[in-house]
């Protein structure tokens, strides 16, 4: 009764800080209503006490969800979950359950990725707005990375302490606080918030595969990984896309951020069809909503008699002990971190690099336009190979073929002449292999006890990537393009040669035993 009566007070917590979120957005409205006779620019207008009380309400309604959200007695939950274990068959049938939580998640990481692409379509026109060279504005999309690199290292450990549903709702009504941004008259208001936003974001695509892993069957948990996955980030990347193209030119670069509040509240309500993990809910005492999870994910629990003196030594990192699974985390860790080199680098820096070797504005737009055809079936085929084939030599493929995409426009840089046509191809094809498959290999790759945090630091590596090329061009150091493609070269084929030598096969694979089977 009593522990009844405690998770009645944590919902109304947690529905009474969305409450407040939801409001201090709204006191933001007005203000962004005042320049529509003047295509909604708002630089330099004062902040009204409504703007000022709306940013408490959402940090206080932010702490408020979170303590709703986040469990009591987090030792003694983590002692009972080290005695159970739960998993589904091998051979489990794909049930109503497993497709609609891959649907759900889809559409969960569709609006996770949507914020930080739509940092894309905002930049212009914050140029025009608050009236700053390039180099000043890239600062917001630069500390929203350093926000995603953040909450994909806090999430993960979170994650682990507090359970998988938990961080996901949390990163939810934080989506929602980030809608202020079309309302800030300041540009320094817009780069804080970007911050909060990438945190948000960041955290959300590491505990979805870290969730997704744990809920799928052996034999259907890689091409399910890889397929929600390549889905959500292309769907995220299309939507932004889609909403800049309707909505900027009416509402200006400002709706971009707006449209957080309705995506956001989306994504919590999406929260109840978002199952806990059994194993989390069984160590809380929820026996009954542990048992109708498990019957409709056709999941098995037994109990184990007591876990060992290492294990209740070392709950958290006592599970990353030894050579090979250290020696797999750099070399997860290293492919991130080039893969955020060239696609937030690399990638954004080659249409102007035509333009300036002759090519068309045309020529190089329909470049990356083509690219994102050339994406959508990579993802399919990446699910294929994954599941079908090999997930370590699924990685490593794309992995080598980024390597030839680079060698390709090495070579057009050094000897002239040729299309750019195929290595930008090679490349774009290679690297949305990697992004496809390198956390979902990642999320099979760790033990239970500290999935989330690894994941989450390998999702962090791919933004760090991004964050070093930012900082490049902010202090205007970028090389010539052949310079960058030779130096990615390097530790990308590095990252190769470790994956080969540190990565272990998990298709099929029983994640309970990945302790015994590292070594």
């Amino acid at each position: 009764m009593q522990a009844s009566l405690s998770d009645r007070r944590a919902l109304w917590a947690f529905a009474l800080g969305c409450a407040a979120v939801t409001l201090g957005v709204l006191l933001h409205i007005p203000m962004f209503l005042m320049g529509r006779d003047m295509h909604f620019m708002l630089a330099g207008m004062p902040m009204g006490w409504d703007m000022v009380a709306g940013m408490g309400l959402i940090i206080g309604g932010c702490l408020v969800a979170a303590y709703g959200l986040l469990p009591r007695n987090v030792a003694e939950q983590r002692a009972a979950g080290a005695r159970i274990e739960v998993a589904a068959p091998e051979d489990a049938p794909l049930g109503p359950a497993h497709w609609g939580l891959m649907a759900v998640l889809v559409i969960a990481l569709i609006i996770d990725t949507m914020k930080p692409a739509s940092l894309g379509f905002t930049v212009p026109g914050m140029v025009g707005e608050y009236m700053v060279p390039k180099e000043t504005v890239s600062l917001v999309p630069f500390f929203a990375l350093i926000g995603t690199v953040t909450g994909s290292v806090v999430w993960g450990v979170l994650a682990d302490i507090y359970g998988r549903k938990a961080t996901i709702l949390l990163s939810a009504v934080m989506f929602v606080g980030t809608s202020i941004c079309g309302a800030m008259p300041s540009l320094a208001w817009n780069i804080g918030m970007c911050f909060m936003m990438g945190a948000a974001a960041g955290g959300m695509l590491p505990v979805t595969y870290a969730l997704l892993a744990e809920m799928m069957p052996n034999r259907h948990r890689g091409w399910s990984l890889v397929l929600v996955g390549g889905l959500g980030a292309g769907g995220g990347y299309f939507a932004a896309s889609g909403a800049s193209t309707l909505l900027v030119p009416e509402y200006s670069w400002r709706i971009l951020w707006l449209l957080n509040l309705p995506t956001g509240l989306t994504l919590v309500l999406l929260g109840a069809l978002i199952p806990e993990s059994a194993k989390f809910l069984l160590a809380r005492g929820r026996v009954v909503e542990a048992q109708a999870v498990m019957r409709k994910f056709g999941a098995v629990v037994r109990k184990v008699d007591a876990p060992s003196a290492t294990a209740a030594a070392q709950p958290g990192h006592g599970a990353l002990k030894g050579m090979h699974l250290y020696g797999k985390l750099t070399a997860l860790s290293l492919t991130g971190i080039t893969w955020g080199l060239i696609n937030f680098g690399l990638l954004l820096w080659l249409p102007n690099h035509f333009v300036n070797e002759g090519y068309s504005m045309e020529v190089a737009s329909r470049l990356l336009a083509e690219s994102a055809l050339i994406a959508f079936p990579t993802i399919f085929v990446g699910a294929l190979l994954y599941s079908l084939w090999s997930t370590k030599w699924a990685l490593g493929a794309s992995i080598a073929v980024t390597l030839l995409g680079l060698a390709g426009v090495l070579r057009m840089e050094l000897f002239g002449g040729g299309s750019p046509v195929l290595p930008v191809a090679l490349l774009i094809i290679g690297i949305n292999g990697i992004i496809a498959i390198l956390l979902p290999y990642t999320a099979e790759s760790f033990p239970l006890r500290v999935r989330g945090r690894a994941t989450g630091w390998v999702a962090a590596c791919t933004k760090a990537g991004g964050v070093i090329a930012q900082a490049l061009f902010i202090a205007k150091l970028v090389p010539s393009i052949g310079v960058v493609a030779g130096a990615i070269m390097v530790p990308m084929l590095a990252a190769l040669i470790l994956v080969g030598w540190f990565g272990r096969e998990t298709r099929g694979k029983d994640l309970r035993h990945l302790d015994e089977a590292m070594d």
